[in-house]
């Protein structure tokens, strides 16, 4: 900063100068008066006339010498000599000194940046702390606005040290916190190009090819996600998201096959294998490979068919068996028995939750008296054993039992 403010108090010497100087030195060219150029003029004709003498041209030299004198006296303007000019006083120039400071400034402060190059001097003074924040996992997270100081500073370091490999990765990830996808592509690209065998950095520079809006850089970044699986097969990280980028492009079979791979390498009871279920369910019904079916008879007990109520509401809710919340649910009208329904992937109570996603099932068939879906005294109804599920199958249940 204070070679910022030194070379403005040069420049604004350099232009005092360029005001002052001229006036004091004054114009010193030389002005030739007209009694100097008459007598210049005089004797240069007195040395032709003793030229043209000696070569005989020309005679009676004295008259041609008189007649030159005549007319120079001629020549001599009368009145007396002009006056001196005066100088310009050296105080007079304060006033315009002061006044080309106070414009100069002015006009900086106006449309120079003054604030902009305040707020990053003190960004470039926090920088150290923001690292060391960055570093510290159990110290305060940033906040959006320390991200983007974050950005500035990692910037104008770059510009010193551009071979820093993981100042550009972290301005990536700046990037791709602030939903800046040029400056994350930017950033992840210099990073490979410095290190292109690191694999946390062509993962990095994968991640956010595949979430770019171009289809160029998903193609790039599925090239790069294919030939680092080559290396490393067994990557969660890579089959990731070789997975999410193979769905975004439409290619479902090969996402499917992806996430298939991430469900054998995942360990029984992970979180994780849920979600993979979930999105190899939405893949196959994307692609049209969701033909999952299950058929439900349902018939009723000789006690059932005696008490059962004029009107009311059927509802058959299929489970995974071991947690109570249904995967799928059908409603449908009072009517005759037996009844033969089929419930499928467009029953699912949420998305992430397909029919399809299942591998063993239970189904309840319930007749409400008062048409909610909420148990109530005396509505009758009837469960089937637990089953395998493999994408279609079929279970028979009589209504035999009464909610008490």
């Amino acid at each position: 900063m204070s070679i910022f403010w030194l070379c403005i108090v040069v420049m604004l010497v350099v232009a005092l100068a360029l005001l002052i100087v001229p006036v004091i030195r004054g114009d010193r060219a030389e002005h030739t008066s007209r009694d100097a150029l008459n007598k210049a003029f005089y004797h240069h004709r007195l040395t032709e006339l003793e030229e043209d003498e000696a070569q005989g041209v020309v005679d009676e030299r004295p008259a041609h010498i008189q007649e030159l004198q005549e007319n120079l006296l001629t020549d001599i303007p009368a009145g007396q000599a002009p006056a001196a000019i005066q100088p310009i006083g050296r105080w007079t120039l304060v006033p315009g000194a002061i006044l080309l400071v106070i414009i100069t400034l002015g006009l900086y402060l106006y449309a120079g940046g003054l604030g902009q190059v305040s707020a990053w001097n003190q960004v470039m003074q926090h920088m150290p702390d923001l690292r060391h924040r960055i570093a510290d996992d159990h110290g305060a997270p940033l906040t959006a606005a320390d991200v983007q100081d974050l950005g500035l500073g990692l910037r104008t370091d770059l510009q010193a040290n551009p071979d820093n490999v993981q100042d550009w990765v972290m301005l990536g990830r700046v990037g791709m916190a602030l939903n800046n996808a040029a400056t994350a592509t930017q950033a992840y690209a210099h990073a490979y190009q410095l290190a292109p065998n690191d694999m946390s950095v062509k993962l990095g520079y994968a991640e956010v090819l595949t979430r770019s809006s171009d289809p160029q850089d998903n193609l790039t970044g599925g090239n790069l996600l294919r030939s680092m699986l080559e290396k490393s097969q067994g990557d969660l990280r890579v089959l990731s998201l070789l997975a999410y980028n193979e769905y975004e492009q439409g290619h479902y079979p090969q996402a499917i096959g992806a996430w298939e791979v991430m469900q054998k390498i995942l360990p029984a009871g992970d979180k994780r294998l849920e979600m993979v279920n979930a999105s190899i369910a939405q893949a196959k019904q994307k692609a049209g490979l969701d033909q999952v079916k299950l058929a439900v008879n349902v018939t009723l007990s000789a006690d059932a068919q005696q008490k059962l109520p004029q009107n009311g509401t059927v509802f058959i809710s299929v489970t995974d068996g071991s947690s109570p919340v249904p995967v799928a649910v059908k409603k449908l009208p009072l009517s005759r028995f037996p009844l033969a329904i089929t419930v499928d992937d467009s029953n699912a109570m949420m998305p992430e939750r397909l029919l399809s996603s299942l591998h063993q099932l239970k189904v309840r068939v319930r007749i409400s008296q008062n048409g909610l879906a909420t148990p109530a005294s005396g509505d009758w109804y009837g469960d089937s054993p637990l089953t395998d599920f493999s994408g279609n199958g079929q279970v028979s249940i009589e209504i035999n039992q009464q909610v008490p």
